[in-house]
């Protein structure tokens, strides 16, 4: 099972960075495509970023030139740089991962971690 921790949330006024990370542990961490996703207030949860075992990112269109995604397999860990920062990114953050793309793109996970709140306003 899949434990993961997200951090680096917390409240920041529009323009600004925030920089989320998220430590996974219980799988084979380099084999896994990894997402970020996010949940607002009375939304749908939905996928914000995706790296691929190799680095390879894609990010949805609300966030792209803003956010960056990275990994350092070494650490077990994905990071999501978070710039430029609007009242429309409030939300929780969470991380996800698996040895499957498709799973990550289609959210297709067993469970989730407690996801890193991220307010923005001023």
């Amino acid at each position: 099972q899949v434990q993961l921790v997200e951090s680096g949330g917390g409240l920041v006024q529009p323009g600004g960075s925030l920089r989320l990370s998220c430590a996974a542990s219980g799988c084979i961490f380099r084999i896994y495509y990894m997402g970020w996703y996010r949940q607002a207030p009375g939304k749908q949860r939905e996928l914000v970023a995706t790296i691929t075992i190799i680095g390879s990112t894609n990010y949805a269109d609300s966030v792209k030139g803003r956010f960056t995604i990275s990994r350092d397999n070494a650490k077990n860990t994905v990071y999501l740089q978070m710039n430029s920062l609007k009242p429309e990114d409030t939300a929780v953050y969470y991380c996800n991962g698996a040895p499957r793309y498709d799973s990550v793109t289609a959210a297709r996970f067993a469970s989730w971690g407690q996801g890193t709140r991220v307010t923005v306003s001023s």
